[in-house]
C-alpha cells in the first residue's frame, strides 16, 4: 500500500490493514499511535471507522483521506471528531505533515493521562514534570534525602520551582506534620520575629493573647524559608540558635518550646558571596545547607518545554473552561529556543495567555532550535498510518472564484465583513501553500472553523 509505504519510508513503524474491522480489533483507549483511513473502505467505511475510535477514545487521532474537491466530505469528517483530512491526491510532504503533528498530539495527551492518574493517586503533592535528565536526577535526589530529615537548601533563579521541590521534600520525608512556607522577603522587620517564634501576652504593645509562631505550628512538619537572604541580620542569629538547639522561645516567654520541624531554605542568590560581603551569616549557611540542591534553569532544560507547556495549557482550560489550544512544529521549536528569564513560572503564565487566546508567539527565541522526530506503532485502513510531529508543508494551492454572498448592498457591514474575511482566508491559504491545516494555524482559528468557512465562501483548495 503507497501510504504505509510513504510513512514507513518517512521513519515510522506502520501497520497496513485491508479493513476496518481489522483496524478496530487492534485499538484499544491506550493506543499510542495514530489512524489514517480512506472514507472509501470494504466493509464499513472510514466515517464509520471513525465513529467507532472515536467512541473508544475521542482522543486518538483520526485522519481522514477523502476524494478531490470533496469538501463536504471533509467537513463531516472533522464535525464528526477527525484530527485532520487530507485530498487525493496528496503529496507525501502533506500526509507526513499531518501524521506527524497527529502524533505528537497523540503523545501528549497520553502524557496528561499519566500525570492526572499520578496526581489523583497523590493529590497533594504537587507536579515535577520533566524527563530531561537534570530532572531526572533531581526526582532521584529527592527520593534519596526526602526520608533522611536533614536540612535543605535549594538554590535556583525565579520561577525555577523551589517551593515545588521543598513540599515535595517535606512529602518524601513521612512528616505528619504541617508543611509552612513562609517568604522572608515578603514580611515586614517589625513583624518577623513575632511571626517566626511567636510570642506571649503582653509581650509588645498589642500582643493581647498568645500567638503560636511558624516554626512551632510546623512542629512535626517542614518549613519552607523562601528568599532567605532577605532575612534581617538580627533575626539570622536567632534562626540559627534554634536551628542548632531545635529549641525556641516566643518572645517575652520565659521558657523554651521544643522543637521536631525540618529546615528547608531557598535562595536565588549566591549566599556564600554575600557571606563574603558581610551580607549573610556564613554559620547560617552551612547550617542550613546540609545538603544544597541546585535547581536548572528551564533553557537548561528545554526538551522538557512541550510536556510542561501541554500540563499548563490543559490546566488553564479546565480553570477558564476553554478549549485546549494547539500549535505547530516551528511554534514549538521557537518557544524551545526562547530564553524564558522567568523559567517555568514564565511559561506557565505564557500557557494562560496562549489559553485565553491572547498570544500564539514569543518574542525572538536566542538559542539554537531543536526538532522533533520519531514514530510510534499505528494502526490504519486502507491508506492509514500513524506517526509524530509537523514538518515542512509542500502541498500547492490556489483560491476559487467569486465567495457566496456578494450580490446585494456591498456596502453593507455584513458584505463588507465577509470580504475582508474571505481576503484572509484566500491569503493564509495561498501563504500555507495550500495546506489548510497550517492555514488554520495561522489565522489562529480551529481546522473545523476553516472548513466550514471554505465551504461557505466557496473556496477550494485547487489541488489536482
Amino acid at each position: 500500500m503507497a501510504t504505509a509505504q510513504t510513512l514507513e519510508l518517512g521513519g515510522f513503524a506502520v501497520q497496513a490493514c485491508a479493513s476496518a474491522e481489522e483496524a478496530l480489533s487492534l485499538l484499544r483507549a491506550d493506543y499510542a499511535g495514530v489512524i489514517v483511513t480512506d472514507v472509501r473502505l470494504p466493509g464499513r467505511s472510514g466515517l464509520e471507522l471513525l465513529a467507532q475510535v472515536v467512541a473508544l477514545d475521542a482522543e486518538l487521532p483520526v485522519i481522514v483521506v477523502t476524494g478531490h474537491g470533496d469538501v463536504s466530505m471533509a467537513v463531516t469528517a472533522m464535525r464528526s471528531g477527525a484530527y485532520d483530512f487530507i485530498e487525493k491526491p496528496f503529496a507525501s510532504e502533506r500526509l507526513m505533515d499531518a501524521v506527524d503533528r497527529a502524533q505528537e498530539h497523540r503523545r501528549l495527551v497520553l502524557e496528561n493521562r499519566h500525570l492526572r492518574a499520578a496526581r489523583a493517586l497523590h493529590p497533594d503533592t504537587p507536579d515535577l514534570i520533566g524527563r530531561s535528565d537534570a530532572i531526572e536526577r533531581l526526582k532521584l535526589l529527592i527520593r534519596n534525602i526526602g526520608p533522611a530529615g536533614v536540612d535543605v537548601l535549594i538554590n535556583g533563579q525565579t520561577g525555577t520551582g523551589k517551593e515545588v521541590v521543598a513540599r515535595l521534600l517535606h512529602a518524601a520525608s513521612g512528616r505528619k506534620g504541617n508543611f509552612v512556607a513562609i517568604n522572608c522577603g515578603a514580611l515586614p522587620e517589625s513583624v518577623f520575629e513575632s511571626e517566626i517564634f511567636g510570642h506571649e501576652p503582653g509581650a509588645f504593645t498589642g500582643a493581647q493573647k498568645r500567638r503560636i509562631g511558624k516554626l512551632e505550628y510546623a512542629n512535626g512538619g517542614t518549613v519552607f524559608l523562601d528568599e532567605i537572604e532577605t532575612m534581617p541580620m538580627a533575626l539570622q542569629v536567632k534562626l540559627l540558635r534554634v536551628l542548632q538547639e531545635r529549641r525556641l522561645e516566643r518572645l517575652g516567654a520565659n521558657e523554651g518550646v521544643d522543637l521536631d520541624c525540618r529546615i528547608v531554605a531557598a535562595s536565588k542568590a549566591d549566599l556564600l558571596q554575600l557571606s563574603a560581603q558581610g551580607l549573610f551569616r556564613e554559620d547560617l549557611y552551612y547550617r542550613i545547607g546540609v545538603v544544597s540542591i541546585d535547581l536548572p534553569r528551564l533553557r537548561e532544560r528545554r526538551e522538557d518545554i512541550p510536556l510542561l507547556l501541554a500540563h499548563f495549557v490543559q490546566e488553564a482550560a479546565l480553570r477558564y473552561q476553554r478549549p485546549l489550544p494547539t500549535w505547530t512544529t516551528q511554534e514549538m521549536e521557537s518557544w524551545q529556543a526562547a530564553d524564558w528569564p522567568g523559567n517555568v513560572r514564565e511559561l506557565r503564565n505564557f500557557a494562560e495567555r496562549l489559553t485565553l487566546g491572547l498570544t500564539s508567539m514569543l518574542p525572538a527565541a536566542s538559542a539554537g532550535q531543536h526538532s522533533a522526530t520519531g514514530g510510534i506503532p499505528v494502526a490504519a485502513g486502507s491508506g492509514s498510518g500513524l506517526a509524530s510531529i509537523p514538518s515542512e508543508p509542500a502541498a500547492s494551492v490556489a483560491g476559487s472564484p467569486a465567495a457566496a454572498g456578494q450580490t446585494g448592498d456591498e456596502t453593507a457591514l455584513p458584505m463588507q465583513v465577509d470580504a475582508f474575511e474571505r481576503k484572509l482566508i484566500l491569503r493564509a491559504i495561498d501563504t500555507a501553500e495550500g495546506n489548510v491545516a497550517l492555514a488554520a494555524d495561522n489565522l489562529m482559528i480551529p481546522r473545523k472553523t476553516l472548513y466550514d468557512k471554505l465551504k461557505k465562501y466557496q473556496i477550494g483548495t485547487g489541488r489536482k
